[in-house]
């Protein structure tokens, strides 16, 4: 597997210019898919602008000035994915990083308590010994839970100084979701209902959204509140 990557060839989520340069940096082995994820060290230098070069953004990033989900990171390669926090303790900045309505990451500024948590998506469930339960999360986090009350597809709220559970929100009717992929990528909408196939095929949400309503498949759904969205969404640029 190459160790490099280039810059025509990087993720579309990946928002970079394609042609200033050959290479760009790749990401590591780590929580989040490479096409979903961006590298710690492009956050640092093209998208927060802290610096000028790799040489630069490597020394700032080795000094664990940067804090990804609480926790100081020093690898320029680090994947950073969906509802990461990105912190910068020094600047007293933080950051959520969302899709916008292209299917790019972006960088969305965040205050106050919203910084200490994030929002996480059951991907599956283990059975544990002594009728625990095991939350396989999106972002590579394992929760071990006493209480068979979470389904997957349901979003817990998860604080991140103790890893602890402040709230859920479950994937059901009347719930406020973030659409993660297809052409509705980016988009809030009201989930209608949920159609369970008893086939190959994929599960299907019907979503409302300014009275319109639209399908995606369940694994593009996160949940992110109730009557509102419970995080700061990307700004609205008029094209």
């Amino acid at each position: 597997m190459s160790k490099h990557l280039k810059r025509l060839a990087a993720p579309r989520s990946l928002s970079i210019k394609r042609k200033i340069a050959k290479w760009t940096i790749k990401p590591s082995p780590g929580p989040h898919p490479a096409d979903r994820c961006i590298p710690l060290g492009i956050v640092v230098r093209d998208m927060l602008s802290l610096c000028d070069n790799r040489k630069e953004a490597k020394k700032i990033i080795g000094s664990g000035e940067i804090l990804v989900d609480g926790k100081p990171r020093k690898d320029l390669k680090f994947p950073c994915g969906l509802m990461d926090v990105i912190s910068i303790p020094k600047l007293d900045k933080s950051y959520r990083i969302l899709f916008d309505k292209k299917g790019r990451l972006t960088l969305v500024p965040i205050e106050g308590d919203e910084e200490n948590w994030k929002l996480c998506l059951i991907k599956n469930k283990t059975t544990l010994k002594g009728n625990r339960r095991q939350l396989n999360l999106h972002d590579g986090r394992n929760i071990i839970v006493e209480e068979d009350k979470f389904k997957t597809g349901d979003t817990i709220k998860l604080s991140l100084k103790d890893n602890k559970i402040i709230d859920v929100y479950p994937m059901e009717k009347g719930i406020t979701a973030l659409i993660t992929g297809g052409s509705h990528i980016g988009e809030v909408a009201k989930i209608e209902s949920i159609e369970i196939r008893r086939s190959f095929q994929p599960n299907m949400v019907t979503l409302m959204k300014e009275g319109k309503k639209f399908s995606t498949i369940k694994d593009y759904v996160f949940p992110i509140g109730r009557d509102a969205p419970a995080i700061t969404l990307p700004e609205v640029k008029a094209v």
